[in-house]
């Protein structure tokens, strides 16, 4: 089993609806996003690629993109960083973490780590989302965990289950009858950086 998303660029209208459902669902602290809805071309949210007048504005969501071939499992000392064997799923456990951040170093996409420089604060006093989400950490990297939890009770991510335009899709990249399997054999697709050998398992619908 190889857990993936397909996300469709032709549905996403950048609402950033994903942004908040993600943030909220897995508690993630103020000031940090796992997942980000930025622009193609421009690198910042709402910026157009172009030039005057013939310009375009494409919403392009970023987050851990879960490799098959994750860079950063292979730089981390202690483990904590690490694929999970039953998903492929790459997670990050808060208590093995040592905070080199070597993993963020490794990973050629660029912002979608954080690290916690300060204990983690919050816009509310009170939490959010799952309560079985691991408590956030001083001085430990974080990023898109795929909403492990809910992976955990064969629920679907926040993100995917929230977005309005239905532009995301969850599923089993290693069966052939999966909705995500069908869509990337049946639609042009791209994916970040493929040339940097990390088999990403988010494709991206053109």
């Amino acid at each position: 089993m190889k857990y993936g998303m397909v996300i469709d660029l032709k549905r996403c209208f950048g609402c950033r609806t994903c942004e908040i459902a993600c943030k909220s669902a897995n508690n993630v602290p103020k000031g940090v996003s796992w997942n980000r809805v930025l622009t193609e071309g421009s690198g910042v949210p709402d910026g157009p690629s172009g030039t005057y007048p013939n310009c375009k504005v494409q919403p392009f969501p970023v987050s851990c993109q879960h490799c098959e071939n994750p860079a950063c499992v292979k730089v981390c000392p202690v483990g904590a960083t690490y694929q999970d064997p039953d998903t492929g799923v790459v997670r990050q456990d808060y208590d093995k973490c040592i905070g080199c951040r070597m993993c963020v170093a490794a990973c050629p996409y660029t912002g979608v780590r954080s690290f916690n420089w300060e204990e983690p604060a919050y816009a509310l006093d009170f939490a959010t989302g799952d309560a079985d989400v691991p408590v956030h950490q001083k001085h430990v990297v974080e990023k898109c965990t795929f909403c492990y939890q809910r992976l955990a009770r064969d629920e679907k991510p926040a993100c995917m289950v929230l977005c309005p335009g239905r532009a995301r899709h969850y599923g089993d990249l290693d069966d052939p009858e999966s909705e995500v399997s069908k869509l990337i054999a049946s639609r042009p697709y791209k994916q970040l950086l493929p040339e940097k050998g990390t088999k990403p398992s988010v494709y991206y619908l053109v």
